[in-house]
């Protein structure tokens, strides 16, 4: 998600290209191979980034010879930009605000509940893109015009919950990017989560009262009743 301000886009940049790459173009047979394959790259790239992984690391995880490996893939960039428009086309599908013309707090809610599942569900895979940030986001140019689309179409809902008076008057680009940080935490701050909470590095976080508090404390910081 980007807090630039939204300029003129075609409506090329309004879509989001599925991922598409030898994973993606999985044929019966080769299905276990390649999710060996999609499992291990995800664990490499999410500790180390594009740079510090490479094809034999994704190998030796995924049970395979080097040579077996590029027998189905090309190269670890063509893996790694199919993984990481993975990540970009689920967001998109799965954090949209489908249901806006329901009051704010449930949007609200159930979109802090599915951003909070998806860290606890996939942090390896979420971790990816975090790691490209860090690493500057040369791989994600192609992305940034886009997410300012999807950013600004929830910034008008927001901003039109406000001019109804169905919340307090704030920056609703923060307001998503607040949101954003407090769920993402939990993918990328798992070790710590589970340190603070008194658990072992590998228990199960029980989610639904931390889902409750964030759903109260963002709804609560809006001025809407949960």
């Amino acid at each position: 998600m980007s807090s630039e301000i939204l300029s003129s886009e075609s409506p090329a940049a309004q879509q989001m290209p599925a991922p598409s790459g030898p994973l993606s173009r999985a044929r019966p047979g080769r299905e276990r191979i390649l999710t060996a394959i999609r499992t291990a790259a995800i664990a490499e790239f999410s500790l180390h980034g594009l740079k510090g992984t490479s094809t034999q690391a994704i190998a030796a995880r995924a049970g395979l010879t080097k040579p077996q490996l590029h027998y189905y893939i090309a190269g670890k960039e063509e893996l790694y930009e199919e993984l990481l428009m993975q990540v970009l086309h689920d967001w998109k599908v799965v954090f949209a605000f489908d249901d806006h013309a329901s009051a704010p707090g449930a949007v609200l809610g159930d979109y802090i509940r599915k951003k909070l599942d998806h860290a606890f569900d996939n942090p390896e895979i979420s971790r990816i893109f975090t790691r490209e940030v860090l690493d500057g986001g040369r791989n994600l140019e192609r992305y940034w015009p886009n997410a300012r689309v999807w950013t600004q179409k929830k910034v008008d809902i927001i901003n039109g919950w406000i001019a109804r008076g169905l919340m307090r008057p704030l920056d609703a680009r923060l307001l998503l990017m607040h949101i954003w940080a407090m769920t993402q935490s939990y993918a990328d701050y798992a070790l710590q989560t589970r340190v603070m909470l008194g658990l072992p590095p590998d228990a199960p976080v029980e989610r639904e009262p931390i889902a409750r508090e964030l759903v109260a404390f963002v709804l609560g910081g809006c001025g809407i009743r949960a």
